[in-house]
């Protein structure tokens, strides 16, 4: 194996383990390129599913005018500078009293670029427990302010008056991944991107349809053969901006029509999940975006089966690569077939 060859798949493991890489030139991007500025042109929602040893849910009480003294689960928008961390721990302390330490992203939630929701599966501190104490009913916020009314614990069985039932979901999911987490934890990542991107682990199965002889799936990976700075001959997985007029997720499928434009209508494009989130945040204006590093899986739409090799590809730009790594193939087709990754849901 050449030492291009050792790199590429120490990235692959790299993103598979949820770590990230720098976001260097866009394989796909529009012709106006600007970078995002939180709260002009993007707003991203930190919110916290947290338990208690009874099972019982962290809640804060609305002092919104447009939703007072509903309930809700503790969120809020990012603000300017703040990493994505930064974010959730800064609007639970302030609307419900209490240090918080993240312990995996639960679910991602999109309406487009414009609007993009980050919920996490949290827990109480250490300091906090200590300072307040577990079973002292007052522990918890009790002063109102600008943020919230109160806060308490919910059986999630006594009548509680929410703001939405949006958050339901997100309890659930919360109380799965606690009884039978279904993918490794997951943290955002600290690297600078200055747009909402893509990076895309597209991905096809193939065998030779002899799969009760021994044979294998075998696993595919497109990689975009654009030349980046300072590396002649560099295949790489494809990155891709998303664009405001789109969900997030369509970015996948304008890949697939680019690069297989006779056969895409006979492919389903199925987004897996997220392995990686990458975000800075530091620079306003300049490192306001993401890269979500995506799993998907493409298929195709008529159930052929013993196919054994992807659908051709009808531009240079582009080029299918097997992973013929034995470890590698065999943690990409876990992933995949356990659904072990990161849901991210559209919410047009």
């Amino acid at each position: 194996m050449d030492s291009t060859e050792e790199i590429f798949e120490e990235h692959l493991e790299k993103i598979l383990k949820g770590e990230g890489l720098e976001v260097g030139e866009f394989d796909w991007a529009p012709e106006q390129l600007k970078p995002v500025t939180l709260r002009k042109n993007v707003c991203y929602i930190v919110s916290a599913v947290i338990f208690n040893s009874k099972e019982e849910v962290l809640m804060m009480q609305e002092a919104k005018r447009e939703c007072y003294g509903s309930w809700y689960l503790p969120a809020g928008r990012m603000e300017e500078g703040e990493s994505i961390l930064e974010a959730l721990q800064r609007e639970v302390k302030e609307e419900t009293g209490v240090d918080c330490q993240p312990v995996t992203l639960l679910l991602v939630q999109e309406q487009g670029p414009q609007w993009v929701r980050f919920n996490f599966l949290a827990e109480v501190t250490e300091e906090s427990y200590t300072h307040l104490g577990w079973h002292e009913r007052g522990a918890l916020k009790t002063e109102a302010d600008a943020e919230s009314l109160q806060a308490q614990w919910w059986d999630r069985k006594s009548p509680l008056s929410l703001r939405g039932r949006d958050i339901l979901p997100l309890i659930e999911a919360g109380i799965k991944y606690r009884q039978n987490p279904w993918f490794p934890t997951l943290q955002p990542v600290d690297l600078p991107c200055h747009v909402i991107c893509q990076r895309l682990f597209l991905t096809f199965i193939s065998s030779n349809g002899n799969l009760d002889n021994g044979d294998e799936d075998h696993l595919w990976l497109l990689l975009s053969n654009n030349k980046r700075a300072n590396a002649s001959s560099y295949s790489h997985l494809p990155i891709a901006v998303s664009v405001r007029t789109h969900t997030i997720t369509w970015t996948a499928l304008r890949l697939v029509q680019e690069c297989m434009p006779s056969s895409h209508n006979q492919l389903n494009v199925n987004i897996c999940g997220i392995l990686g989130v990458q975000h800075n945040g530091r620079v306003p204006g300049k490192t306001d975006g993401v890269c979500f590093n995506t799993l998907v899986l493409l298929e195709h739409s008529k159930g052929r089966a013993g196919i054994s090799s992807p659908p051709p590809l009808e531009s240079d730009l582009y080029r299918w690569h097997e992973v013929t790594n034995q470890s590698l193939r065999a943690k990409m087709l876990q992933r995949i077939k356990e659904g072990s990754i990161l849901p991210v849901h559209s919410l047009h």
